[in-house]
């Protein structure tokens, strides 16, 4: 049984949430919580805030909005329990709390330590609860003040957070004793029971037998290492955002409930001048275009359906010649991309076992050490674990790694994930260990991705950005079987991953206090951008920007809504998505230009707004859809969806060929024909629109 099937069988209908930075930022009190519970809250679902604030603090930020209305608040680190709904305080829990409590005893034993431990403001003190700073202290002292108290013959209760908050309480007062107590006197039981929290006065809410957890991505190192061999989901997102992933994770909240831009920018002009036009566009005939390529799409997907997965292209409708005969065969970067495109047809019999088939024949073709080919051939079976040049394909496995966490969610085939997993554990090895430098972003060789033949090199945004997903996408396979440990510890360091990316790839003019500087973060510092840009070295860097890069970024929650909405304004502004969506890089490269490679002339593949060098790519548009979708703005994602039709629609021999790429300036249509991924990510830009049921 897998994790999915063990949360829909023990119904969460008690959540117990810290407060700050597990709901709201602690600074500045900032939360998506409030707005998401109010909006879909389950009534039959009991809401408690488990805090360290006393209860007039927590009032307060509910009379202000900050939180949504609870049903119970545990306060003062579990020695207040307060009844929201009848307005009082439950005065029998504090009768436990009475007993061996003296609080007279208590300060003077605190003033006797010889440890540098001050005073927290009155107005964290109360009756059963005395708090105090205690700047990083060692385990070891945190043990000290115990025995002090337990030599005293005093047994009180010792918390110790954030690396500097100590608080002295009744020994049967913490976060997770309240919580017992309560759950008594409501008549439930753990089973029943979800918790939330970021530090370690939060341990005690985990502790608690039975229960299931969120541990948000802000998370002190305390609480991760307490909660590692419990089952907890690790969010992705900090604070009120990480929790809303959880409860969604659990199913206390719909798919719906994810947090979006929801359009909040329409006032901006560039968006504004956009949504003007799309008002005077014929919407039936956009929708019926739309549908008409969905059919088309389908037909085209089919036509790559082969033995051992899908193809890239058509192979009978596509005539192949020296290096081209490589299409004829299962690519992991197409391959994968097509698999996650397509998943929404699942219940195609044929679509899916060509899904699984494509999966099977990429992994069980991966070398000794890990590596995933670049490509199967499909007329014998073998191999290739290089493209042109012998280049090395870095992203392939990456890809590969996605996508099979993708269809075992769908899926839910954790017979299937189980038989591989050991494979994709060396994948992901294979791939860590071009971590070189271990600074947690990947070193590329130079064109050793999705660009082959055209000049990125060492720490690129497109494959950092799919780095951070596949560790991710592995830690949630981990979780569905049960190990907790391990899929803590990657998906803990993908958060690191992500960290590394907007630190190095958003460059800002800001300054960072308390900072070493390294040479190209000293180049940064020439100016800002509103986009994460292309590449960097030890040595330089690339101010361009990666399209494609930057809308997988917000999809895969690398940065949030406020920034993608900035790159989003950039990449209008300068027409990436004209005349069709989408070109992969702005500005084009061109001859003279310091990063113009003199290969870029092979097959005239990469002349300026050719193929790679700002080509419009119809594959990647679907992803370009689906990140104006998540953006907000539904009117601009189903006009740029018009226009991918257009495009899919326009062929070299006849309409609706789905080719490989177009031109960057005239839109006409290049490459091969009946594309499997061009196809795909239609398909999947239509669902995510909900234009297709």
């Amino acid at each position: 049984m897998n994790k999915i099937e063990q949360n829909n069988q023990s119904k969460i209908t008690f959540l117990s949430f810290d407060i700050d930075n597990t709901l709201i930022d602690f600074h500045t009190l900032k939360s998506n919580f409030p707005e998401i519970w109010k909006r879909y809250k389950n009534k039959d679902v009991i809401l408690t805030f488990n805090t360290g604030r006393l209860i007039d603090d927590v009032l307060n930020l509910i009379e202000k909005g900050v939180l949504p209305k609870p049903d119970y608040i545990i306060s003062g680190v579990g020695t207040h329990i307060y009844n929201f709904n009848k307005k009082e305080v439950v005065r029998e829990f504090n009768d436990v709390l009475d007993d061996g409590w003296d609080l007279a005893a208590v300060e003077d034993i605190v003033q006797s330590l010889k440890h540098p431990i001050s005073d927290q403001p009155a107005r964290f003190q109360h009756a059963y609860k005395r708090s105090y700073f205690f700047q990083d202290a060692s385990e070891e002292s945190i043990q000290a003040v115990e025995q002090v108290f337990a030599k005293s013959e005093m047994f009180i209760n010792v918390v110790y957070s954030g690396n500097k908050f100590l608080d002295i309480l009744p020994k049967w007062a913490n976060k997770g004793n309240a919580l017992i107590w309560l759950l008594r006197k409501l008549s439930l039981t753990a089973d029943n029971v979800l918790v939330a929290g970021d530090s370690g006065n939060d341990t005690a809410m985990f502790n608690v037998k039975g229960v299931k957890g969120i541990v948000v991505a802000n998370a002190h190192e305390e609480l991760y290492k307490f909660t590692k061999h419990k089952e907890v989901y690790h969010a992705e997102a900090e604070n009120g955002n990480g929790v809303i992933e959880g409860l969604i994770y659990y199913g206390v909240l719909p798919e719906d409930a994810k947090i979006t831009n929801n359009g909040s920018h329409k006032e901006d002009y560039i968006i504004q001048q956009k949504l003007n036009t799309i008002a005077e566009e014929d919407d039936d005939e956009k929708l019926k275009l739309i549908r008409e390529g969905y059919d088309k799409a389908i037909v085209a997907l089919k036509k790559n359906i082969t033995p051992l997965g899908f193809s890239a292209c058509s192979i009978k409708d596509n005539i192949t010649h020296g290096t081209d005969e490589n299409y004829h065969s299962v690519w992991a970067r197409d391959g994968a991309i097509t698999v996650i495109g397509s998943l929404s047809l699942i219940n195609d019999k044929e679509i899916h076992q060509c899904q699984r088939q494509t999966l099977i024949t990429l992994i069980e073709n991966s070398s000794r050490n890990g590596q995933i080919p670049s490509n199967v051939r499909l007329k014998d079976n073998a191999p290739d674990y290089s493209g042109v040049g012998g280049i090395c394909s870095i992203d392939s496995g990456i890809w590969v790694v996605i996508a099979f966490y993708e269809y075992v969610k769908v899926t839910n085939d954790i017979g299937f994930l189980r038989k591989y997993i050991s494979s994709i554990k060396a994948t992901m090895a294979w791939l860590g260990a071009h971590d070189s430098n271990n600074d947690a972003l990947l070193e590329i060789p130079e064109a050793g991705d999705w660009t082959d033949l055209f000049g990125g090199s060492y720490n690129i945004l497109y494959d950092e950005i799919l780095w951070y997903r596949s560790n991710v996408c592995f830690g949630r396979m981990l979780e569905m079987l049960g190990d907790y440990d391990e899929a803590g510890e990657y998906i803990r360091w993908s958060q690191v991953i992500k960290k590394e990316i907007v630190q190095n790839f958003w460059p800002s003019t800001q300054q960072k206090l308390f900072q070493s500087v390294s040479f190209a973060e000293r180049q940064f510092t020439l100016g800002d951008t509103p986009y994460l840009i292309q590449q960097t070295t030890p040595f330089d860097f690339s101010w361009r920007c990666d399209v494609f890069g930057n809308v997988l970024a917000f999809l895969h929650g690398t940065i949030d809504a406020e920034k993608a909405h900035q790159t989003f304004k950039f990449m209008l502004g300068v027409g990436v998505n004209d005349p069709y969506p989408v070109s992969n890089v702005y500005p084009v490269v061109t001859p003279g230009d310091p990063d113009w490679k003199p290969y870029y002339t092979v097959n005239l593949l990469n002349l300026p707004n050719h193929y790679h060098n700002g080509g419009i790519w119809p594959f990647v548009g679907g992803f370009w859809v689906k990140y104006i979708t998540k953006l907000g703005f539904k009117d601009v994602a189903i006009s740029e969806l018009y226009k991918l039709a257009l495009i899919n629609k326009e062929g070299l021999t006849e309409e609706w060929e789905f080719n490989e790429w177009a031109h960057g300036i005239t839109g006409k249509a290049m490459g091969k024909a009946y594309q499997a991924w061009s196809a795909a990510q239609y398909i999947s830009a239509c669902h995510d629109l909900k234009i297709i049921k």
